[in-house]
């Protein structure tokens, strides 16, 4: 069966952090600051986030990104492109649209060190961003790979047209779904408000006001033999949603997740999460609160 998880994962370094305005229309969760102490502080907490990452056995690939031409959002690599292992081995990447126009020019940026690695097969969709229709990657999609099947809420930056090529091209069924904030905006990125491991779910059910379209996400979560762990409209604020579960080079299971995010768990929370998994969290509170992402937006996996 495939795996869930990797022990091998891109981050990149920024050089030019900074609060993007062509995101800031539909991720609530950025706040306006500029100079020359964010850029530097975001790559101050980028590092420290990549030796935690190592020193508890995660192979790290840190790519620097350059200046020219400026990507304020380069810090978030898992949007423009994904990675996948079939059982056979063979290796294909997805190259995903980007709602904003300067985000397009990361996945411009990688491009030459991803055809290094020798893909099997390449999905571009791309195409999709003439038509103004978007996927970003495993912000728009909570993939269980183990059973090929993705989660993802609607918004502006995830379009079931889109979300319907990627799925048979690469042989997935998905659960499509609507997820709101505590006012009633569509939450941009489905990773903001739900996680899904070897075992465990994230969710914030509370999120998806049709009552059907919820009964269908448990139901199926619960089918791929997923234990719920439900989260607040709350706790989504504080990025408790935005997860990733790693391996160690032993084979031991990881769950990534900011400082901000640990800290908002509840006592039971955190004692449901530990009894499998081992918590790493670093602290990356600039580039949370500017950028608008946090630990799992910064992880793009390699299979």
């Amino acid at each position: 069966m495939t795996i869930q998880t990797t022990n091998r994962v891109l981050m990149v370094r920024p050089t030019c952090f900074a609060f993007n305005e062509q995101t800031a229309a539909n991720n609530v969760f950025q706040q306006r600051a500029e100079g020359e102490d964010v850029t530097r502080q975001a790559l101050a907490e980028s590092d420290a986030y990549i030796h935690l990452l190592r020193s508890h056995g995660v192979q790290v690939l840190a790519v620097d990104d350059t200046p020219d031409p400026p990507t304020p959002d380069a810090v978030f690599p898992n949007n423009t492109f994904s990675t996948h292992r079939a059982d056979d081995g063979t290796r294909t990447l997805v190259l995903y649209p980007m709602f904003a126009p300067n985000r397009r020019r990361e996945r411009d940026k990688l491009m030459p060190l991803l055809m290094t690695m020798e893909f099997d097969r390449v999905v571009d969709l791309t195409h999709w961003e003439e038509k103004g229709e978007y996927l970003e990657g495993t912000g728009s999609l909570i993939l269980d790979r183990q059973h090929r099947h993705a989660f993802a809420c609607r918004s502006p930056r995830t379009s079931e047209r889109v979300l319907h090529e990627w799925a048979e091209a690469m042989h997935y069924d998905y659960t499509l779904f609507d997820s709101v904030d505590a006012g009633g905006t569509p939450i941009y990125h489905t990773n903001v408000m739900m996680h899904v491991g070897s075992r465990l779910a994230v969710v914030c059910m509370e999120s998806v006001a049709d009552g059907g379209q919820r009964q269908t996400l448990a139901d199926t979560l619960r089918r791929l033999g997923k234990v719920l762990l439900p989260i607040t409209l709350r706790q989504v604020s504080a990025f408790v949603g935005n997860m990733l579960e790693v391996h160690a080079s032993d084979g031991s299971p990881l769950l990534v997740m900011s400082s901000t995010a640990l800290e908002a768990l509840t006592s039971s929370q955190r004692s449901q999460i530990v009894q499998s998994l081992t918590i790493l969290a670093p602290r990356i509170t600039t580039i949370e609160q500017i950028g608008g992402g946090s630990a799992r937006c910064m992880l793009a996996e390699l299979f």
